[in-house]
């Protein structure tokens, strides 16, 4: 060991002694709560993540989208998977339980795949899982099947605006509830999808501008049957046995026709009545003072409650949800929003309080379940479903509609406050009418993009001011862990904003056909981190981002962190093997690129070499052997730090290269580093120093460690020297002596004494 490492490695033992304690009790704090929310995220990814990629695993292609040859991975929230034929995009498939609740008889969801082309044309729909018991034991699964069927070539945006009419679901006898539930949840979530990604000329829906309709508590009073009849505060449906008999013969079923109801053609098939009983003036007037008030006990805030009351020879009611718990023969609609009622959301009452209303078979109160949007000063329907033995085991279903509109007078009109254009919204023009899609993407993640900003913001101020941080070596740590646990928990596992070599081959195969920057700009997220890693590789190449701003790097170097906690050893590979492993995240990356120049889509999944899809976007909730490849990875690193970071990614090699082009140099460096001393280049991260004490800013991640150690008089053998010196020559200016002087004027002082002494001893020395 050369007289600088010496030096060093005393300074070094002799400062851990005075500041390694309070740092590894820190250290284990740190640590034990990465731990714990390392655990917690992974659990709670794999609990709550979408089912789509699970279902997706086991179908070929072609059996969900017919035409494509591959399906892509699952994409916004709630997902979607692009279907793909060659490099073409045929249009999304999805799962109806991640839009919509799909629960049925048994509780729990029905899964169903739909597929839908571009032009919002629903192309499959597949029956994927289901626990309805109906079907598992009594109705033969391909009949509900054979319903499914009917969907295929069923365009969404027709529908949407009534170029088309109603679709008209096949009800299988025994099962109606079952398919109701997927009938309903297939045309919801069918639109949802079509208007969230622009198809069949759908758009998102537009939140309402102008003046709107609220209900006034303090309007009306109660009133009697025929007040309310007369107002519409009570709407009327009534439906003689010729009316049935007419429609079931006008939907051309022969055998519905064969089996008329018999009687009096105008008797009353079913006299059904509604109104709104959560507007006051009305519940008061319908359900009495008393009853009023246990209806305001059970409603949450905001939440809605409707009476329905009938008679005749139909009952709205039914017996099934005796045996289900839900009422299969009517739903409420509201624009997209259909609402099914539970036993558990419905009381029975004896009579309808308002003076001179009849006496009916049937008067239900039922509360409309919160969350739905259900609102009561809007027009909506009720759906009634009446069906019709025409067989043995098979009946025919004819729809008929219960029309409510509120009466005004139940009704305040609010004029909206013209807000004053101002912040992202303007800045942006997404308060613009046509403003483009892009512009509402960033209005809606405007807190994210703002947090974004200021943890960009003050990385560059670490990156400026690191001259002053580096000097403080503690504070330098805690700011360099607190950083990458936000670039882990808030960049990564909540934002999803990894970024990908698949990034680069798009943008560079953009140039190639035709660039677009709305498609570029409908991330926000992703498009800033692209911009502050274009602006970082003129400044500092590409550690900012790999070092800093990467969740995936993050992941790598917290659990680095623990493994040194917990003892595990590290390697540290020879020099001539470590300089040659550098190459190979450059040949996986041109690998990518040449296949992108042939297919984009090859390339994308030869891009899984990336575990950062699994790791960070799914948050390990994926097929295992994604898992287990990205587990694969991750384990190296516990013995190697950032083993993937240095060896294999490509991305970080795609930004190695134009990194070269920067044009500042803000790591210093002294003469005599790696000649002798090798202090940093024994303790980079990487191994991004040379022997000689050169950096390599293509392999250097900036993790600032060298720089603490440039700064140190008590670390760095150069300063040390340097320290010393200067100790000694302040002694001298003070007068003191040094170590020899001393020791040499004690050899004088000796030798006086002695001689005093022996002449002290001399004949005659007393005269």
């Amino acid at each position: 060991m050369n007289s600088l490492e010496h030096v060093g490695a005393g300074a070094l033992r002799k400062r851990c002694c005075v500041t390694g304690a309070p740092w590894r009790r820190g250290a284990v704090r740190v640590s034990w709560l990465f731990a714990l929310l390392l655990l917690s995220m992974m659990t709670s990814g794999l609990a709550g993540a979408s089912e789509l990629p699970r279902f997706l695993a086991d179908i070929e292609p072609q059996a969900v989208f017919p035409g494509a040859d591959r399906i892509g991975e699952p994409e916004s929230d709630p997902p979607v998977a692009p279907a793909f034929k060659g490099d073409t995009r045929l249009g999304f498939v999805f799962l109806t339980s991640d839009y919509v609740n799909t629960t049925g008889y048994s509780g729990k969801p029905i899964h169903q795949l739909v597929a839908i082309d571009m032009k919002g044309v629903i192309r499959k729909v597949l029956l994927v899982e289901h626990h309805e018991p109906i079907v598992l034991i009594g109705i033969p699964e391909k009949r509900i099947v054979a319903v499914l069927d009917d969907y295929q070539g069923l365009d969404i945006g027709k529908l949407v605006r009534a170029e088309i009419g109603d679709h008209k679901v096949d009800v299988v006898t025994g099962a109606t509830v079952t398919v109701m539930v997927m009938d309903d949840t297939i045309l919801r979530s069918a639109i949802k999808v079509a208007r969230a990604h622009g198809l069949g000329g759908l758009r998102p829906q537009a939140e309402a501008s102008g003046p709107r309709a609220v209900i006034n508590p303090e309007a009306g009073t109660v009133e009697d049957w025929q007040a309310l009849l007369a107002d519409g505060s009570v709407a009327r449906l009534l439906l003689t046995l010729e009316e049935v008999n007419q429609a079931f013969e006008a939907s051309g079923d022969p055998l519905a026709a064969e089996h008329p109801e018999l009687g009096d053609p105008n008797e009353a098939f079913i006299e059904l009545y509604a109104g709104v009983v959560s507007i006051p003036a009305i519940g008061r007037s319908l359900l009495g003072e008393a009853e009023y008030r246990n209806l305001q006990k059970r409603l949450e805030p905001g939440q809605h409650a409707i009476l329905l009351a009938g008679d005749g020879r139909y009952s709205f009611k039914g017996s099934g949800y005796v045996r289900g718990g839900i009422f299969d023969r009517f739903q409420l609609v509201q624009g997209d929003t259909k609402i099914r009622f539970h036993d558990y959301q419905h009381k029975r009452l004896s009579r309808i309080a308002a003076d001179g209303a009849p006496k009916l078979k049937d008067v239900d109160l039922f509360v409309v379940p919160s969350g739905q949007g259900f609102d009561p000063a809007a027009p909506w329907k009720l759906e009634l479903l009446v069906g019709r033995a025409v067989g043995p085991r098979k009946k025919a279903f004819q729809t008929f509609e219960l029309v409510y509109t509120p009466p005004r007078k139940y009704l305040t009109i609010i004029e909206p406050e013209q807000p004053v254009s101002r912040g992202l919204a303007a800045w942006i023009g997404a308060d613009q009418p046509g403003a483009p899609l892009w512009t509402r993407m960033w209005l809606a993640k405007q807190g994210e993009v703002i947090v974004l900003m200021l943890a960009l913001g003050v990385l560059t101020l670490i990156f400026f001011f690191q001259d002053w941080l580096v000097k403080r070596p503690l504070l330098t740590d805690r700011v360099r862990v607190g950083f990458l646990l936000f670039t882990l928990f808030g960049i990564g596992w909540y934002a999803n904003a990894q970024l990908s070599v698949v990034n680069i081959l798009a943008v560079f195969n953009a140039l190639v056909s035709g660039f677009d920057w709305n498609y570029f700009l409908m991330e926000p997220l992703i498009f800033i981190l692209w911009g502050s890693v274009a602006a970082a590789l003129l400044f500092w190449g590409r550690g900012p981002y790999c070092g800093w701003l990467c969740p995936f790097g993050a992941l790598q170097e917290l659990m680095n962190r623990v493994a040194k906690w917990v003892k595990i050893p590290q390697l540290t590979l020879p020099w001539g093997l470590h300089e040659r492993l550098w190459t190979l995240k450059y040949l996986i990356f041109l690998v990518l690129f040449g296949f992108s120049l042939h297919s984009l889509g090859i390339a994308e999944k030869l891009s899984e070499v990336e575990p950062f899809k699994t790791a960070i976007i799914l948050k390990f909730a994926r097929d295992w052997p994604f898992v287990v490849f990205a587990i694969a990875v991750l384990i190296p690193g516990l013995f190697i730090e950032r083993f993937y970071c240095r060896y294999v990614c490509p991305l970080g090699a795609a930004l190695a290269i134009p990194g070269r082009l920067r044009m500042f140099e803000w790591l210093k460096r002294y003469k005599e580093c790696g000649a002798p001393c090798q202090r940093c280049a024994n303790e980079c991260m990487v191994q991004a120093i040379h022997k000689e004490g050169n950096i390599n800013v293509n392999e250097c991640l900036y993790c600032l460690h060298c720089q603490v150690v440039y700064s140190d008089d008590h670390a760095c053998p150069v300063l040390i020297q340097k320290r010393l010196k200067r100790e000694r020559q302040v002694n001298l200016s003070k007068g003191g002596k040094t170590g020899v002087a001393r020791r040499m004027e004690e050899v004088r002082q000796r030798q006086n004494e002695t001689a005093d002494k022996a002449s002290s001893q001399e004949p005659g020395s007393h005269g």
